[in-house]
């Protein structure tokens, strides 16, 4: 869980310097999204055995911030191979996983 929560945060970061342009911390906007997924992630039902999200069968995120992550995924997921590939690689090997029952 503590990566899942650093490849979110690390995610939302390369999104906020690439789209709103902020050279160092998040803008207000990106930090809200940050928090909000840190919380949803400590009220995950499956905890360690949590899919990735694009598996999971409960969607936690009310809808607009559920778009709003799709959109930060899809800006930084071809980035991130790039600038954080460790992080990347475990996301793809967590995207392996079974869908929990």
């Amino acid at each position: 869980m503590a990566r899942e929560e650093r490849t979110i945060e690390v995610m939302i970061r390369l999104y906020c310097r690439g789209v709103h342009g902020t050279a160092r911390g998040l803008c207000g906007e990106c930090t809200e999204l940050l928090e909000y997924a840190r919380a949803r992630l400590k009220a995950c039902p499956f905890q360690e055995g949590k899919p990735t999200c694009a598996k999971c069968p409960v969607h936690c995120y009310k809808p607009v911030l559920r778009e709003k992550v799709r959109m930060v995924m899809r800006y930084a997921g071809p980035r991130m191979p790039y600038r954080h590939p460790v992080l990347a690689l475990l996301h793809m090997l967590d995207g392996l996983r079974k869908e929990p029952e």
